[in-house]
């Protein structure tokens, strides 16, 4: 085997790890993606029925929520 051919299949392995490293990343991503939105799906959920059987007190932090931000961003009242 001359070196063109050992060159040649190092390559060839070489392009063979990368592609399988890439896949495998892909597909760990796209299983963290999936819980991802799980996970927020989730929270909406538990937001709303918080908001529906507390609307009062929703009010309250949304508003108090509200105030803290526009303190921190410097919104001002002019």
């Amino acid at each position: 085997m001359n070196t063109a051919d050992k060159v040649s299949h190092f390559a060839q392995d070489t392009a063979e790890t990368l592609s399988n490293a890439g896949h495998q990343a892909r597909a760990a991503f796209d299983e963290k993606s999936e819980q991802l939105l799980r996970a927020e799906q989730c929270a909406v959920k538990n937001c709303r029925s918080y908001v529906r059987t507390n609307p009062v007190s929703s009010l309250g932090i949304a508003a108090a929520a509200g105030f803290v931000l526009g303190s921190l961003f410097g919104i001002s009242r002019r």
